[in-house]
């Protein structure tokens, strides 16, 4: 139906202007795009009917099309006819085609899989379950949207930037002619997160209007555009190596790049940034970089804060697989608290698709013998033991091709449990390692390497690995005890056996499977030391875990030397909150398990920790962790091979286009940054800048920051924006982490990170670093 019946009457005049317009619009985003001629976007243009699925007897027909901005997807109900703006294509973080999530799965029957799909939104926001017409429509729809979302997140920064603020001017034209008025100029800068006074305001206005109208259209948008994103401070670094014309020959490019960011380059190397990133065909011909050019070069991924080649995988991956830090989840079937939050499939694959590699099974016993999977004795939505494994098959190897740890929480009578083997060993095939790599008893763990593409099992096992294996049916070496009860305080173990709890019994199908993970009771280093095998590992309640990591460090870093050891949060944290991952690192602590369904600093942290190594969620220990006879201790920090003593300075010098913290016309960010330093207890420290007011758009602070670090290897630093508030806490505007070692020196763009862990495709600050070796 086109969408032109769906308005309200109009004169035909109005009609067609409207029409003009909104084509004009629509010309200028799809050219931005380099989309022009697309059959794809033109198919969402022109939009449709889908069959929204909410349960079984919701299921309610929608009109669904892309606006003008190419960017916001907006539905209309058949019925009312009421228009509803529904989500910005950045908010899409995939489309799957067919009955892939619970929704569909649940509520519609197998024959429809070909013309259904689902539309998964970041962070928190359900799904959209949606059913079109025939097969051949669904696949149109599913590969349109992912092809606009692509182009979408393939846009250069100063594109992204080009269409935000050209969207935010299209909003700002209340009356739809093309020209702004005053009071739109004024409305328009509030969108874009900035407040100037009257008499600012006024002036700006002033020198735009040449034609002296009252208002500003044409050439004189574009004036007011230029002047609104123009960077003082680029103009100052441009200036001190284009200095005898407007421009940067290649012999500046390369002093600047030598002396600025510390890079080994070539003229060669200048050359073909000229070539790549200048606009000007002119310039390029005559091998010169104008202010845009440099602009743009500054803005590419290769030269942002983050080290470039630390982006893929990097590191030796050949060694055992307990001298990696291991990115880990706990409960990871949750969608949000411990008590009566939802379990989903659908958080297992968002942690698989954030990098995580170790993800937790809570298995309890279900009707019509089928294991489910919630938070025991609360009021958490179950999941089907099969349709986990099922998702996990899917999306194990997506982000990371190293190996996936399936931590099972086992509740289940032998007859489940037999079940559980089942749709393991049928479900993820020869992925699924169930007998030790190579010939004969191993010794030591494999590597991720050796790994690559297989999913490990971690729980109880009957006996030793070395033994021959016991009855269909026996009792586990410590029967009585379920993972996460393992490292109990003493006072709480004795409440335990004083419970009258029926025996754990094992099946022997799931006891087999347990090769590399088998998890056992910790008793002491020194028990630990003397009688555990190396593929016998513990879990530790967060509070055990930290104490042991302040008053045992040493002794801690040697037992994860040779084994692996796995935290848990405390159960007091029952709205999924997390504790501070920073000190079980630093005690040599591998798969130290966060609650991947919350935002906070410490997943932030996590992410940080995990960016790097192609986010393979795998990172090598220092080679001081993986040494039987290290002395390293991160709280006394003795001397030795990890104290490399940096001096780290910060100018923190501007940002770009912070989002809004409220999405209120009238309410403006005024912005401060905190520089965060994590590590060794030495290394950890905060410095901040001044706030500014009434400005998210592009505040300048110019302040600098000095930090002394003294376990480089093992340090973070984070960069964080918030709004000041002088009557409470700050709130959170944006932030982005990651590993001291992997800072790039010199002037850097810092991207940006919303509190979900998905990156703002406008945001960012502008910064510049420098590592020197103190003195």
């Amino acid at each position: 139906m086109d969408c032109t019946q769906r308005q309200p009457k109009t004169s035909r005049s109005e009609e067609m202007l409207r029409y003009a317009r909104n084509q004009e619009v629509m010309h200028m985003n799809v050219k931005l795009l380099g989309m022009e001629g697309d059959p794809d976007l033109q198919f969402l243009l022109q939009g449709g009917d889908l069959l929204k699925v909410r349960s079984p007897s919701w299921k309610k027909t929608r009109y669904y099309r892309l606006q003008e901005d190419c960017k916001t997807m907006w539905h209309e109900s058949k019925k009312t006819f009421r228009t509803k703006q529904t989500f910005s294509l950045d908010d899409i973080s995939a489309v799957r085609v067919g009955r892939q999530s619970e929704g569909l799965r649940k509520y519609t029957e197998e024959q429809v899989d070909g013309r259904c799909f689902s539309i998964i939104f970041k962070g928190r926001r359900k799904n959209l379950d949606l059913i079109a017409s025939s097969e051949e429509e669904a696949k149109q729809w599913v590969n349109s949207l992912q092809k606009m979302v692509s182009n979408m997140n393939n846009l250069s920064s100063q594109q992204k930037t080009e269409h935000w603020i050209f969207s935010c001017l299209v909003k700002a034209d209340k009356n739809k002619d093309d020209k702004l008025s005053h009071s739109e100029v004024k409305n328009f800068l509030r969108l874009i997160n900035i407040e100037v006074d009257d008499n600012y305001a006024e002036m700006l206005f002033k020198d735009c209007d040449k034609s002296k109208s009252g208002y500003l259209s044409g050439k004189e948008i574009e004036h007011f555009y230029s002047l609104l994103t123009h960077r003082e401070e680029i103009d100052v670094i441009f200036g001190e190596y284009a200095k005898t014309t407007d421009f940067m020959s290649p012999e500046n490019l390369v002093e600047f790049l030598m002396k600025e960011q510390r890079e080994k380059t070539t003229l060669a190397d200048a050359h073909k940034i000229i070539e790549k990133f200048e606009p000007d065909q002119k310039a390029k011909e005559k091998k010169l970089l104008s202010k845009d050019g440099f602009l743009m070069y500054l803005h590419n991924p290769e030269a942002l804060v983050l080290n470039s080649e630390h982006k893929d995988v990097y590191q030796d991956m050949s060694q055992p697989l307990n001298h990696y830090f291991i990115s880990s989840s706990h409960n990871t079937y949750l969608m949000e608290d411990q008590l009566k939050g939802p379990s989903s499939t659908e958080a297992y694959v968002r942690a698989l698709l954030k990098g995580c590699r170790c993800v937790e099974l809570d298995c309890w016993d279900g009707s019509d013998d089928e294991p489910v999977i919630y938070h025991g004795y609360t009021l958490t939505s179950k999941i089907l033991f099969k349709d986990v494994i099922t998702a996990i098959k899917e999306y194990a190897f997506k982000t990371s091709d190293y190996p996936v740890i399936l931590s099972l929480e086992n509740h289940c009578c032998v007859e489940q449990q037999a079940v559980m083997a089942h749709h393991m060993s049928s479900i993820l095939g020869s992925a699924l390692v169930t007998s030790p790599l190579g010939d004969g008893m191993p010794t030591n763990f494999p590597s991720p390497e050796e790994l690559k593409g297989k999913i490990l099992i971690k729980g109880k096992r009957l006996n030793k690995l070395e033994a021959s294996f016991a009855a269909e049916e026996a009792a586990a070496d410590d029967p009585d005890v379920t993972e996460e009860e393992e490292s109990n305080d003493e006072d709480e173990q004795k409440e335990e056996e004083k419970s009258k709890k029926k025996k754990l019994k094992l099946a022997k199908e799931l006891s087999d499977m347990v090769i590399y993970c088998k998890s056992v009771h910790f008793h002491s280093f020194e028990d630990a030391r003397e009688n555990q095998s190396f593929y016998e590992m513990s879990s530790f309640k967060e509070g055990k875990a930290v104490n042991l990591a302040e008053e045992s460090a040493n002794a801690y870093i040697h037992h994860n030397v040779d084994k692996l050891s796995r935290i848990y949060p405390g159960g007091t944290r029952t709205d999924s909150s997390n504790y501070n991952p920073v000190p079980l690192w630093n005690a040599g602590c591998q798969i130290v398990a966060l609650n991947f369904q919350t935002s906070c600093t410490d997943m932030d942290v996590n992410q940080g920790r995990f960016l790097i190594n192609g986010k393979s969620g795998y990172i090598l220990k220092p080679a001081y962790m993986r040494d039987r006879a290290s002395e390293f201790d991160p709280i006394t920090l003795t001397r030795g091979d990890w104290l490399k003593h940096k001096t780290l300075h910060v100018m923190v010098i501007s940002a770009q286009q912070l989002p809004k913290v409220n999405q209120k016309k009238s309410s403006i960010v005024d912005p401060l940054v905190k520089v965060e330093i994590y590590g060794v207890p030495a290394d950890v420290a905060v410095k901040e800048t001044g706030h500014l007011e009434n400005n998210g758009f592009n505040p300048q602070w110019n302040d600098n920051f000095q930090f002394d670090v003294y376990v480089p290897e093992l340090a973070m630093v984070r960069f964080v924006v918030e709004d000041y508030d002088s009557t409470s806490d700050n709130e959170f505007v944006a932030q982005y982490t990651l590993p001291f070692n992997s800072l790039k020196m010199g002037y850097r763009h810092v991207p940006l990170l919303n509190k979900n862990g998905d990156l703002l495709p406008s945001a960012g600050l502008f910064i510049h670093i420098m590592v020197m070796d103190a003195e």
